[in-house]
């Protein structure tokens, strides 16, 4: 008996030991996809938050922000803020991946449990891990990008308003308290819960289709499908979340001082933002956003994948 026991014991142990080594397989390889995803993705998004956050009429389209910014600030600001997001974006799509594996973990142990002996999840599974993954991420992604872009729309004009991502953050607790560095943290939750969503389960449906119909394992898909995988997840996530985005911005780059902002609450941005400049008013910034999803996101998932690969 005390035999059976310590083969239990023993047998917890490793299950256990193997949980937590997955999970930081997880988190690692989700590391490498935010850290290819910054350095492939910095000027897209540089030329798309100004082109959100300037008055109408500053610029008529994204090569005209591309003109200017090399004429005025030299092509190093496009990777303005760029330390932010290196080390955050990192983190943040560490949280993404791992809690979208962990959550396939847990859907796939009930589906056994419920007698479904396929290792694929069913299509409102993959949609809810997703959005678990974007939730989760959101807490950290708000602050950063809040960050980020206060240093993306900073001109070069003397003195500089911020000094670099502390001095954000000292700025912004002054003036609205810890508040303040998480504004615009409601459209953050709706743009990465349903984004993700969306981005984790056409991922997830174009490579079981490959698996299927090539009769091969993930490990085998080439990285060059893998890549197009990635870059039509990234197209899935802005053609259906990017007004709240649009939102986010808007209310990322409002004036610090509370008595001066425009927007006060996310209702009453979408509202003002409509009335100004209608439908469209949703869509600005729209083309380098359009632009920028297939290079970011397909370097994101071969990373996260040959990650994994090496990791086994």
């Amino acid at each position: 008996m005390e035999d059976a026991d310590s083969h239990l014991i023993e047998a917890v142990e490793q299950h256990d030991s193997d949980s937590r080594l997955r999970v930081i397989k997880d988190v690692a390889a989700g590391t490498c996809g935010g850290i290819a995803q910054v350095l492939v993705g910095q000027p897209f998004d540089t030329t798309k938050v100004r082109l959100q956050s300037a008055p109408p009429g500053t610029y008529s389209g994204a090569l005209d922000v591309i003109k200017k910014l090399l004429k005025t600030e030299g092509p190093t600001a496009f990777y303005k803020g760029t330390l932010t997001p290196l080390v955050g974006v990192g983190a943040c799509v560490s949280i993404q991946f791992g809690v979208f594996e962990g959550m396939k973990r847990f859907f796939s142990a009930q589906n056994k449990q419920h007698g479904l002996v396929s290792d694929s999840l069913t299509y409102p599974q993959y949609y809810i891990s997703g959005t678990a993954a974007g939730l989760a991420n959101s807490v950290l992604a708000g602050p950063i990008e809040h960050v980020r872009i206060r240093l993306q729309t900073q001109t070069n004009t003397v003195p500089k308003q911020f000094s670099g991502p502390l001095d954000v953050i000292k700025q912004l607790r002054q003036a609205s308290g810890f508040a303040g560095i998480f504004r615009g943290i409601t459209p953050t939750f709706w743009r990465e819960g349903h984004g993700m969503g969306i981005y984790f389960l056409t991922y997830e449906y174009l490579v079981n289709r490959d698996m299927r119909e090539n009769g091969i394992k993930r490990t085998d898909i080439p990285g060059w499908r893998l890549c197009i995988y990635g870059g039509c997840a990234g197209y899935s996530v802005w053609l259906t979340a990017y007004p709240f985005d649009v939102v986010k911005s808007k209310m990322q780059t409002d004036a610090i001082d509370p008595s001066q902002r425009k927007y006060s609450s996310t209702l009453d941005c979408f509202r003002k933002t409509f009335q100004t400049s209608g439908v469209k008013g949703f869509f600005r910034g729209f083309v380098p956003t359009i632009l920028r999803a297939a290079p970011v996101n397909a370097s994101t998932f071969y990373a996260f994948e040959l990650a994994m690969r090496a990791m086994g």
